[in-house]
Protein backbone atom coordinates (compact mmCIF):
# COMPACT_ATOMS: atom_id res chain seq x y z
CA UNK A 1 0.00 0.00 0.00
CA UNK A 2 2.88 1.97 0.80
CA UNK A 3 4.74 1.49 -1.99
CA UNK A 4 1.66 2.71 -4.09
CA UNK A 5 2.91 5.95 -2.37
CA UNK A 6 6.70 6.08 -4.22
CA UNK A 7 7.42 5.58 0.11
CA UNK A 8 9.95 2.83 -1.16
CA UNK A 9 12.85 2.63 -3.19
CA UNK A 10 12.89 1.48 -6.51
CA UNK A 11 15.28 -0.94 -7.82
CA UNK A 12 17.21 0.25 -10.94
CA UNK A 13 16.97 -2.04 -14.03
CA UNK A 14 19.40 -4.77 -14.44
CA UNK A 15 21.42 -3.12 -17.55
CA UNK A 16 23.86 -6.29 -18.25
CA UNK A 17 25.74 -4.53 -21.18
CA UNK A 18 26.92 -1.79 -18.79
CA UNK A 19 28.08 -4.56 -16.51
CA UNK A 20 30.08 -6.14 -19.40
CA UNK A 21 31.68 -2.74 -19.80
CA UNK A 22 32.64 -2.56 -16.48
CA UNK A 23 34.41 -5.60 -15.93
CA UNK A 24 36.28 -5.12 -20.03
CA UNK A 25 37.41 -1.84 -18.25
CA UNK A 26 38.83 -3.86 -15.25
CA UNK A 27 40.19 -6.54 -17.25
CA UNK A 28 42.19 -3.49 -19.68
CA UNK A 29 43.36 -1.48 -16.88
CA UNK A 30 45.26 -4.82 -15.06
CA UNK A 31 46.82 -6.29 -18.32
CA UNK A 32 48.36 -2.21 -18.66
CA UNK A 33 49.67 -2.42 -15.12
CA UNK A 34 51.45 -5.94 -16.13
CA UNK A 35 52.76 -4.49 -19.53
CA UNK A 36 54.32 -1.77 -16.87
CA UNK A 37 55.68 -4.30 -15.38
CA UNK A 38 57.24 -6.24 -17.86
CA UNK A 39 58.93 -3.60 -19.57
CA UNK A 40 60.54 -2.14 -16.42
CA UNK A 41 63.64 -3.11 -16.09
CA UNK A 42 65.46 -5.25 -13.37
CA UNK A 43 67.08 -3.47 -10.38
CA UNK A 44 70.62 -5.72 -10.26
CA UNK A 45 73.01 -5.06 -7.15
CA UNK A 46 76.21 -3.69 -8.58
CA UNK A 47 74.91 -3.33 -12.37
CA UNK A 48 76.49 -0.48 -14.03
CA UNK A 49 75.26 1.34 -17.32
CA UNK A 50 78.34 3.17 -18.19
CA UNK A 51 80.76 3.16 -20.75
CA UNK A 52 83.62 3.56 -19.04
CA UNK A 53 85.38 -0.15 -17.93
CA UNK A 54 87.14 1.73 -14.87
CA UNK A 55 86.63 4.79 -12.76
CA UNK A 56 89.71 6.38 -10.71
CA UNK A 57 88.65 8.88 -7.87
CA UNK A 58 91.44 11.04 -5.63
CA UNK A 59 88.71 13.00 -2.96
CA UNK A 60 90.36 14.48 -0.06
CA UNK A 61 88.19 17.05 3.11
CA UNK A 62 85.29 19.08 1.80
CA UNK A 63 86.15 22.58 1.51
CA UNK A 64 90.35 22.18 1.99
CA UNK A 65 91.83 25.15 0.24
CA UNK A 66 95.04 23.11 -0.93
CA UNK A 67 94.78 22.05 -4.58
CA UNK A 68 95.55 17.88 -5.36
CA UNK A 69 96.23 16.57 -8.73
CA UNK A 70 95.59 13.33 -10.14
CA UNK A 71 97.91 11.80 -12.74
CA UNK A 72 96.90 8.39 -14.43
CA UNK A 73 99.37 6.86 -16.80
CA UNK A 74 98.62 3.76 -19.19
CA UNK A 75 100.72 0.82 -20.35
CA UNK A 76 102.49 2.56 -23.47
CA UNK A 77 103.40 5.86 -21.63
CA UNK A 78 99.76 8.06 -22.24
CA UNK A 79 99.21 10.07 -18.80
CA UNK A 80 95.87 12.18 -18.32
CA UNK A 81 95.89 15.02 -16.19
CA UNK A 82 95.17 18.68 -15.94
CA UNK A 83 97.01 20.00 -18.74
CA UNK A 84 96.21 16.95 -21.09
CA UNK A 85 92.86 15.72 -19.94
CA UNK A 86 92.17 13.11 -22.64
CA UNK A 87 95.34 10.73 -23.07
CA UNK A 88 94.69 7.36 -25.23
CA UNK A 89 91.94 5.62 -23.25
CA UNK A 90 92.11 7.88 -20.32
CA UNK A 91 89.90 10.65 -19.64
CA UNK A 92 90.25 13.42 -16.60
CA UNK A 93 86.53 14.05 -16.13
CA UNK A 94 87.05 16.38 -12.83
CA UNK A 95 89.35 18.70 -12.36
CA UNK A 96 89.86 20.22 -8.95
CA UNK A 97 91.92 22.93 -8.14
CA UNK A 98 90.67 23.33 -4.24
CA UNK A 99 89.85 26.80 -3.03
CA UNK A 100 91.19 28.57 -5.73
CA UNK A 101 88.25 28.36 -8.37
CA UNK A 102 85.89 25.54 -7.48
CA UNK A 103 82.78 27.01 -7.99
CA UNK A 104 79.41 25.79 -9.67
CA UNK A 105 76.97 28.54 -11.21
CA UNK A 106 73.55 28.39 -9.97
CA UNK A 107 70.89 30.47 -11.46
CA UNK A 108 73.21 32.50 -12.85
CA UNK A 109 75.20 33.40 -8.89
CA UNK A 110 78.33 31.47 -8.20
CA UNK A 111 78.29 29.21 -5.31
CA UNK A 112 81.55 27.47 -3.77
CA UNK A 113 81.38 23.93 -4.07
CA UNK A 114 82.96 22.36 -0.73
CA UNK A 115 83.09 18.84 -2.91
CA UNK A 116 87.27 18.11 -3.19
CA UNK A 117 87.86 15.16 -5.85
CA UNK A 118 88.87 14.22 -8.98
CA UNK A 119 88.24 11.76 -11.27
CA UNK A 120 89.80 9.82 -14.25
CA UNK A 121 87.88 7.31 -16.06
CA UNK A 122 89.59 4.39 -18.43
CA UNK A 123 87.31 3.89 -21.12
CA UNK A 124 89.05 0.97 -23.10
CA UNK A 125 91.05 -2.01 -22.42
CA UNK A 126 94.92 -1.62 -23.01
CA UNK A 127 97.28 -4.20 -20.98
CA UNK A 128 99.75 -4.09 -18.76
CA UNK A 129 100.69 -1.72 -16.12
CA UNK A 130 98.58 1.51 -14.83
CA UNK A 131 100.31 3.98 -12.51
CA UNK A 132 98.00 6.53 -10.18
CA UNK A 133 99.87 9.36 -8.91
CA UNK A 134 98.82 12.65 -6.44
CA UNK A 135 100.72 15.51 -6.50
CA UNK A 136 100.25 18.32 -3.62
CA UNK A 137 100.19 20.84 -6.37
CA UNK A 138 99.44 24.11 -3.87
CA UNK A 139 99.74 23.81 -0.16
CA UNK A 140 98.45 26.78 1.31
CA UNK A 141 98.05 25.62 4.57
CA UNK A 142 101.24 24.58 5.44
CA UNK A 143 99.53 21.27 7.06
CA UNK A 144 99.71 17.32 5.38
CA UNK A 145 96.63 16.38 4.05
CA UNK A 146 94.88 13.03 3.87
CA UNK A 147 93.94 12.06 0.43
CA UNK A 148 91.76 8.92 -0.89
CA UNK A 149 92.53 7.06 -3.96
CA UNK A 150 89.48 4.61 -4.79
CA UNK A 151 90.05 2.50 -7.91
CA UNK A 152 86.74 0.76 -9.43
CA UNK A 153 86.32 -1.86 -12.27
CA UNK A 154 83.01 -0.78 -13.61
CA UNK A 155 81.97 -3.30 -16.17
CA UNK A 156 80.55 -6.06 -15.96
CA UNK A 157 79.57 -5.38 -12.20
CA UNK A 158 80.99 -2.92 -10.16
CA UNK A 159 84.16 -4.05 -8.36
CA UNK A 160 86.42 -1.85 -6.00
CA UNK A 161 90.18 -2.92 -6.90
CA UNK A 162 91.52 -0.19 -4.62
CA UNK A 163 90.91 1.97 -1.44
CA UNK A 164 93.36 3.26 0.88
CA UNK A 165 94.25 6.70 2.60
CA UNK A 166 97.61 8.21 2.44
CA UNK A 167 99.11 11.99 3.07
CA UNK A 168 100.71 14.63 1.12
CA UNK A 169 102.33 17.56 3.17
CA UNK A 170 104.37 19.88 0.80
CA UNK A 171 103.67 21.48 -2.13
CA UNK A 172 105.71 19.44 -5.40
CA UNK A 173 104.99 16.35 -3.03
CA UNK A 174 104.27 13.04 -5.03
CA UNK A 175 103.14 10.19 -4.17
CA UNK A 176 102.21 6.81 -6.17
CA UNK A 177 98.43 5.35 -5.03
CA UNK A 178 98.52 2.63 -6.89
CA UNK A 179 99.74 0.30 -9.81
CA UNK A 180 97.45 -2.45 -10.76
CA UNK A 181 98.04 -4.30 -14.32
CA UNK A 182 95.30 -5.91 -16.81
CA UNK A 183 95.34 -8.43 -18.98
CA UNK A 184 94.18 -8.58 -22.28
CA UNK A 185 90.48 -9.09 -21.25
CA UNK A 186 90.79 -6.37 -18.99
CA UNK A 187 90.82 -8.80 -15.83
CA UNK A 188 93.33 -7.21 -12.97
CA UNK A 189 96.16 -9.33 -12.11
CA UNK A 190 98.24 -7.60 -9.63
CA UNK A 191 98.01 -4.34 -7.53
CA UNK A 192 100.73 -2.89 -5.86
CA UNK A 193 102.36 0.39 -4.70
CA UNK A 194 105.76 1.30 -5.90
CA UNK A 195 106.98 4.29 -5.83
CA UNK A 196 107.14 5.77 -9.86
CA UNK A 197 106.92 9.46 -9.98
CA UNK A 198 105.13 10.98 -12.94
CA UNK A 199 106.23 14.02 -12.43
CA UNK A 200 110.01 12.80 -12.81
CA UNK A 201 109.44 11.30 -16.24
CA UNK A 202 108.45 14.97 -17.51
CA UNK A 203 111.29 16.42 -15.99
CA UNK A 204 113.95 13.53 -17.90
CA UNK A 205 111.96 13.76 -21.01
CA UNK A 206 112.57 17.68 -21.25
CA UNK A 207 115.96 17.47 -19.87
CA UNK A 208 117.44 14.65 -22.18
CA UNK A 209 115.20 15.47 -25.24
CA UNK A 210 113.16 12.22 -25.45
CA UNK A 211 109.96 11.74 -27.18
CA UNK A 212 107.75 13.52 -24.19
CA UNK A 213 105.63 16.37 -25.67
CA UNK A 214 106.79 19.20 -23.39
CA UNK A 215 102.75 20.51 -23.71
CA UNK A 216 101.50 17.87 -22.31
CA UNK A 217 104.35 15.34 -21.45
CA UNK A 218 102.39 12.21 -23.56
CA UNK A 219 105.18 10.12 -25.38
CA UNK A 220 105.27 10.88 -28.98
CA UNK A 221 105.52 7.47 -29.97
CA UNK A 222 102.89 6.01 -27.71
CA UNK A 223 100.30 4.08 -29.53
CA UNK A 224 97.32 6.39 -30.29
CA UNK A 225 93.62 4.65 -29.54
CA UNK A 226 90.50 6.05 -30.90
CA UNK A 227 87.65 6.58 -28.64
CA UNK A 228 84.25 6.20 -29.67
Amino acid sequence: MMDDFGLYPREEPFDPLGVMLFKALQVIAFLFFLALLAVSPDAKDGKIDSKAEFMITLDWPDSHPDDLDLFVQDPVGNIAWYRHREAGFLTLDRDDRGGANDFIMVNGKKIASPIREEIVTVRGIVPGEYTVNVSHFVATTGEPVTANVKVQKLNPTAQVIFDNKFTVDHTGDEKTAVRFRLDAEGKVVNVDQRPKSLLETFRSGWRNGADLDPSTGVSKNAVRVRRD
